[in-house]
Parts: C-alpha cells; sequence; structure tokens
C-alpha cells in the first residue's frame, strides 16, 4: 500500500514531531561499552491478582495492571487491554532475548470478555504475537494499531485497524483516537521506522483515557491536553530510562512522567513499563523508588500529584470527575 507523505513521514519511514537520534550503531556501542546496569532479581514468584469485575456500568472506570505496558482498563461497558503481553520473553525467538522476572499480574484465564486491544508500535515487548493470538482464540477482539501494523495484526487472527495519529475510531461506547509518541519502531535491522508508533486516547461517558505506549517527554502531551481538556486516567511508563543520555530520547524518566501528569492535568495516573523485562540500566525496583521522590518534590512544591503505583495483578476503581489539583496549580 503506498501511503502519501506526511509531516511525519517521507514516503519511505516514519518520524517524530521532534528530531530524535536513537539506537545507531554508535550509540548503541557508546552505551554497551560504558553501562551500569542496576540490580535485578533473577525471579520473584507472586501469586496472580483476584480475577476483576466481568464489566462496569456506564461512566465508571476501573483498571488494574498487569505486567509491563499491559493494563486491563474497563470503562462504560467495554473492556480493552493494553500492548498485551503474557509470554516468557520479549524477543523473535523463543530461547533467547529479555526473559520476564515475575508471572503476569493476572492469569490469563481469570481475564474477563476482552472487547478491544490497543498496541501502541511493533517492539517484541509491546505486539507480542503469541499472545495475541490466545486473545485471538480466547475472545476475538477487535485490535488497533498505528500505520503499517494491520498485516502483523492480522497474521494473528485479530480483526485490525491502522490509523494515523489523530484518526479516530467510533467503537460504540467509546471512541479511540491514536495520538503521537516520541519513539521509533524496528522489528529487525532492516525494517527501522517503517511503521508508525503512537499512544491512545479512549473517550467515553466515563471520560478520557490516554495510554501513552512507549515514549520520550515532547509537545504530544500538550497537544493531547490541547484536544481532549484534562484525562481522568493517564497509564505513563516510568520504566527503561537509564542511561538518560540515551534513554531520554525515547522513554521518559519518573521525573518526566510526573511532569507529563502535570501537564496533561490528568485526574490519576498510573505508572506502567517497569519491573517485567530489564531492557536497560535502571534497576528493578528503581523506577518506582524514583518516582516516589519525584512526587514528593512535587508535594513540597505545590501538591502532591495522584500518581499511582499499583502492585501486579492489582485493580481499582478510578475517581470521577476531578482534575489532580495539584497537576491543574503545577501547570498554571
Amino acid at each position: 500500500m503506498t501511503r502519501a507523505a506526511s509531516d511525519h513521514f517521507d514516503g519511505k519511514r516514519f518520524h517524530n514531531q521532534e528530531t530524535t537520534e536513537h539506537g545507531g550503531f554508535g550509540l548503541l556501542l557508546k552505551w554497551a561499552l560504558n553501562r551500569e546496569p542496576g540490580p535485578w532479581r533473577s525471579w520473584t514468584d507472586a501469586e496472580p491478582g483476584p480475577p476483576p469485575p466481568a464489566r462496569v456500568g456506564p461512566g465508571e472506570l476501573r483498571v488494574t495492571y498487569v505486567n509491563h505496558a499491559t493494563a486491563l482498563v474497563q470503562m462504560d461497558g467495554v473492556n480493552l487491554l493494553t500492548d498485551p503481553i503474557w509470554s516468557e520473553r520479549c524477543s523473535p525467538v523463543g530461547f533467547a532475548g529479555p526473559r520476564r522476572v515475575r508471572p503476569p499480574g493476572l492469569r490469563f484465564e481469570d481475564l474477563p470478555p476482552i472487547d478491544l486491544v490497543l498496541v501502541s508500535h511493533n517492539h517484541y515487548d509491546h505486539l507480542d504475537v503469541p499472545t495475541l493470538r490466545r486473545l485471538h482464540a480466547a475472545h476475538g477482539p477487535r485490535a488497533l494499531a498505528p500505520l503499517g501494523n494491520r498485516r502483523l495484526l492480522e497474521r494473528t487472527g485479530l480483526r485490525a485497524d491502522e490509523l494515523d495519529w489523530w484518526d479516530a475510531v467510533d467503537l460504540g461506547a467509546v471512541t479511540a483516537t491514536l495520538v503521537p509518541a516520541k519513539h521509533f519502531s524496528s522489528r529487525s535491522v532492516r525494517d527501522r521506522d517503517r511503521t508508525l508508533w503512537g499512544g491512545f486516547v479512549v473517550t467515553g461517558a466515563a471520560g478520557a483515557v490516554y495510554f501513552a505506549g512507549d515514549t520520550g517527554f515532547g509537545p504530544h502531551f500538550a497537544q493531547i491536553r490541547e484536544r481532549f481538556g484534562p484525562v481522568r486516567l493517564a497509564l505513563l511508563p516510568i520504566g527503561a530510562f537509564r542511561p538518560t543520555w540515551f534513554m531520554s530520547r525515547v522513554h521518559v524518566s519518573p521525573d518526566e512522567a510526573v511532569r507529563a501528569h502535570q501537564v496533561l492535568e490528568a485526574g490519576t495516573s498510573v505508572g506502567i513499563h517497569f519491573g517485567t523485562f530489564r531492557l536497560a540500566d535502571d534497576g528493578q525496583d528503581e523506577p518506582p523508588a524514583r518516582l516516589e521522590q519525584a512526587l514528593r518534590e512535587a508535594e513540597a512544591a505545590s501538591a502532591r500529584p495522584r500518581f499511582w503505583v499499583l502492585g501486579f495483578g492489582e485493580g481499582r476503581d478510578v475517581p470521577a470527575g476531578e482534575v489532580d489539583s495539584g497537576a491543574a496549580r503545577a501547570r498554571r
């Protein structure tokens, strides 16, 4: 399929709103030669969380953190999963590559009926083909993903739609919009940035839910706030941020996640993308610890943001109709 050039597509490759150099051989070599990895436990055996409710009613919103960038969002009678991964590894092969250090927070068998899957981009820790095949067999959900990913998703059996930034799909009780992110794509050494990446905003009677996917800090947070108003819930990554000279191009740090929460004027934020796969130099427990420090600093300056770190498998009802006062004051 031939695509027209745009402000983020040159006819061959996609790019960010801001120039972003990341992942070239020279930078990768510099990182490899200067790594200072933090500690990770080889395995933590943990009991799964309780089965979530089958659904929530109109205007209601509940979030359950599963693992990595996978969250179960239940809103307005719709159940959706973000970047679902239940596999042991995030890798093109089953015998090598980053291996999980703990089980998923929910058993796959305990999932409620899944109506919608949101895939932010094609990296193996976010687009996990074995999990998507399991979801197709068990639930038959619809899938949404950025441009260029439909063919791969449909090979899993899913009914898939691909979107450009700011494209929206009416799904009945909710509407899903693909929004910009600051990242990149690849599943091999030859397909760098051949497919698009992004986050999603899902709106309905329950309000607006923002799933950031993988992203560095950029102007898109303010653009999302401008288009959708204060979001009721933001799912923001907090891990894989060290070394910052390398990772900050495509991953927010915990400090930047708090800043994003404030720019978005989010009612509640939830930290994701940590503690599951060892992908960068931050230690296993470093993202939530650094987030707590950033929240204390924000509290000293104005008010503590409502930014949760849920346990794996923990679900909570999200407060309705409230903009976090600390976020609003920090933005002003």
